[in-house]
This record gives C-alpha cells, structure tokens and sequence, in this order.
C-alpha cells in the first residue's frame, strides 16, 4: 500500500513538472508577451482550454503595459466559453464583463459584449424547461445592438438572437399547447396570442395559427377563428397543417 502511494505521489509530480515545463518561458525570450500570447492562440485553436488560459492569465496578470494584454483576456473568457461546464461559462461572462469594465473603448468591446450574450445563450434550456437564461441572452444581445449596431459581427450576433427569440416564443408556445390539450382554451388563447404580439417573426408561426384559431373555435368565437385558418393558408401552404385548417373551414364556413 505504501509502495502504491509512493508511486503515485511519483507520478503527480512528474506531472505537474511536465505542466509546468509546457507553460514555462524560455530563458532569454525577446518578446515575452508575444510569445506566450501565441501559445494560448494556439492551444485554443486546439481546444486546449486550461492550458490556454495559463499562457494567457501570464500576460494578462504580469505584462500589464503589453499591447497584447487585453486580447489575451479574452482569450481568457475564451478558454471558460471553450469548456461549456455552467461552472464555467458563468466565469467566462465574468471576464467578459471586466474586459467592457477596463477597455470600454477597445476595439474588440463589442466581441466582449457578444460573448457575454453567448456566455448565457450556451446555458439556454428546452422549451419546456425554465427560460431565465435565454431572457438574459437576448438582455445582452439587445445590449450589443444597441451599443455596436454597425459592428460587422452583428448579422451572426442577429442570427443568435433569432435563435434565442425562437426558444423563447417556443416556451410560450407550449404553455399554450398545454392549455389547449387541457381544454383550457382561455388560457391558450392567450399564450398563442402573446407569441403573436411579441415575436410576430417567430418560427413556428403556422403552429400559432393552427392553435389559436382552433381554440377560438372552440370557445364560440369563429368569426375570430376563420381569419387565422386563412392567414395559415396564404403564409404558409407547404405547412403539414393545411389539410387540417382546410377541414376546419368547410365547418366554419359551410358552402
């Protein structure tokens, strides 16, 4: 037993050397910065993430009038987003936000700003599930636009936000289908109607037809019913719902 512990007490040490040794800095380096800064590039390209942040956390923390010094703070937020644990991520927006907190007028500020939305949009949930980080994603999306609307990252910061709206409307939309399949049709109409005003773009809006019309329906108001049917037709005419809606208007409007 006490050889075993020896040996791997032997091995951790020859380990931590081996670590050490990788992240160490060559004697006589010309560019110090420089050359750690490329490390972490490099060893981020390559999904190294701990080691990343090693090289990178040595500029940021001892190279504090290197010009490199705020890129490799990112790069530090970086390496948390890389590994995608909520322990992580929650770090990442962390150094995000203090990147926006000592270089307000960086360049890269709205990278930073981005990649605090992603920090929470890498935490959203399913639809069925609690919402409370996709809010927060399109919260610090709609910062980004509002701060750095000519940014040339905004078409894919605008591509995640749509994605993040979806799952959103689609969390609403749910609630409203479990309404309608519970035949509390009050309620239905009112989560389907709320996905309408709120995110008039969203994905699934056939789906919002469908049900809303179909819960109007239900509840005696087909005058209110028949428009929906037929915005489903005329928007949609590829939607799997059509013969359904087809149905439902040859009751509602008998020839």
């Amino acid at each position: 037993m006490i050889q075993r512990l020896s040996l791997l007490f032997v091995v951790a040490v020859l380990a931590a050397g081996c670590g050490a040794k990788r992240n160490a800095l060559p004697p006589n380096t010309a560019q110090p910065d420089r050359f750690l800064f490329d490390r972490g590039t490099d060893a981020i390209k390559n999904r190294r993430w701990l080691d990343a942040r090693e090289y990178f956390r040595q500029v940021v923390d001892n190279y504090p009038q290197s010009p490199l010094r705020p890129d490799a703070k990112l790069g530090v937020g970086d390496s948390f987003l890389g590994e995608h644990s909520t322990e992580a991520l929650i770090t990442a927006a962390t150094e995000f936000r203090e990147f926006l907190t000592f270089y307000p007028t960086n360049p890269r500020a709205d990278y930073a700003q981005y990649k605090v939305a992603m920090s929470h949009y890498e935490q959203m949930r399913a639809p069925e599930r609690d919402q409370s980080e996709t809010r927060e994603a399109l919260k610090e999306f709609d910062t980004f636009f509002q701060r750095y609307a000519s940014s040339p990252l905004a078409p894919e910061v605008r591509q995640k936000w749509r994605e993040a709206r979806n799952r959103l409307s689609e969390a609403s939309f749910f609630v409203g289908l479990h309404y309608y399949r519970s035949r509390w049709f009050p309620g239905a109409i009112d989560r389907f109607r709320e996905v309408l005003r709120d995110d008039p773009a969203f994905g699934g809006l056939d789906r919002v037809y469908f049900y809303l019309a179909d819960s109007l329906a239900k509840t005696d108001k087909k005058a209110e019913a028949i428009p929906y049917f037929e915005r489903l037709l005329a928007e949609f005419p590829q939607s799997e719902r059509r013969t359904d809606t087809l149905e439902r208007l040859q009751v509602l409007k008998p020839q």
